[in-house]
């Protein structure tokens, strides 16, 4: 057993976040394993752009209040220690709220992330729902 070195936060890319967003990496396995875990701090209003994995992805919100949403599915709002998982391929995105931080556990298998374009303040605006009814 071993205490594993972790390199610094990390501002994440304009290319595929709108806002201010931070990382730290957790965990990125080294064959054979593919595992992969970033903690994920989204300012309020940040986001993701769509994007998708090939393997699926979970999230597991920590802090503050997320907005998720699947390519044409509703936008569902996630609060602390609510799992949202999307299933391999599913075009999707995640952000904090516009009047909240956000902070997200990520958990995925390999590099393979699709990244495509950002989401529009009309998608990010939509109307959500509570996965609580």
């Amino acid at each position: 057993m071993h205490l594993i070195e972790q390199p610094p936060t990390s501002k994440a890319p304009a290319e595929w976040f709108t806002g201010d967003v931070w990382w730290d990496v957790i965990y990125r396995g080294e064959e054979p394993s593919r595992a992969r875990a970033n903690m994920v701090r989204f300012a309020p209003g940040a986001r993701t752009a769509w994007h998708s994995h090939r393997l699926g992805q979970t999230l597991c919100i920590v802090e503050g209040v997320a907005l998720v949403q699947a390519r044409g599915g509703r936008l569902i709002e996630a609060r602390p220690g609510d799992i949202v998982h999307t299933p391999p391929g599913e075009e999707h995105w995640h952000g904090a709220a516009p009047d909240r931080f956000m902070v997200h556990l990520a958990l995925w298998e390999g590099d393979e992330t699709t990244w495509l374009e950002h989401v529009g303040d009309a998608e990010y605006g939509a109307a959500r729902s509570s996965p609580r009814g």
